[in-house]
């Protein structure tokens, strides 16, 4: 596993505007290596993107120590598609399950 940085695209199957299930006016969009979710960007610096276990995962992370605690509460820091194709998103305070945008 390796870190690549914020410029890198996130995986293709990621690309695009997706809505939270729960709530659709909660947003996600990914374009290209920007971040964008709940209506604010994700200033991140790095991220790994890993296949475990046939799920696409994606983790989001900043550099320095004393950063990544307040990085973890205040954005998403993790996106995977499960095998069974669903998406979802999280952090240590919550997680949520995306779909595409009409």
């Amino acid at each position: 596993m390796s870190r690549v940085p914020r410029a890198a695209a996130v995986p293709s199957e990621m690309q695009g505007r997706w809505v939270d299930e729960e709530e659709p006016s909660s947003e996600l969009i990914i374009d290209g290596g920007e971040v964008t979710c709940f209506g604010a960007r994700v200033d991140y610096d790095w991220k790994e993107i890993q296949h475990i276990d046939g799920a696409l995962t994606v983790t989001l992370g900043v550099d320095g120590e004393a950063r990544q605690d307040s990085f973890a509460r205040a954005n998403i820091t993790d996106l995977v598609i499960a095998p069974d194709g669903a998406f979802y998103g999280y952090n240590v305070k919550f997680s949520c399950r995306f779909i595409r945008a009409e």
